[in-house]
């Protein structure tokens, strides 16, 4: 007896990964310039981290997101 049960693709795409790595950065920069009280550092971290949210969001409608990877898409 078989129980299929349809997968989401839980973000594993290249929109997906792309974001996340860039947000990571994002995150990371202002980790540390935070900590070193660098305050524009700071807040071009959180302008890289909503260009990480842009750049993801352009690539799944461009065909690179999950639909894509699942045959979908793209």
């Amino acid at each position: 007896m078989s129980n299929e049960i349809a997968d989401p693709g839980h973000g594993n795409s290249p929109a997906a990964w792309t974001a996340v790595i860039i947000m990571l950065v994002a995150f990371l920069i202002g980790t540390v310039a935070f900590f070193f009280a660098i305050e524009w550092l700071v807040w071009a971290s959180v302008g890289l981290l909503v260009i990480g949210l842009i750049v993801g969001w352009v690539m799944k409608r461009m065909g690179y997101g999950v639909d894509a990877v699942n045959g979908q898409g793209h």
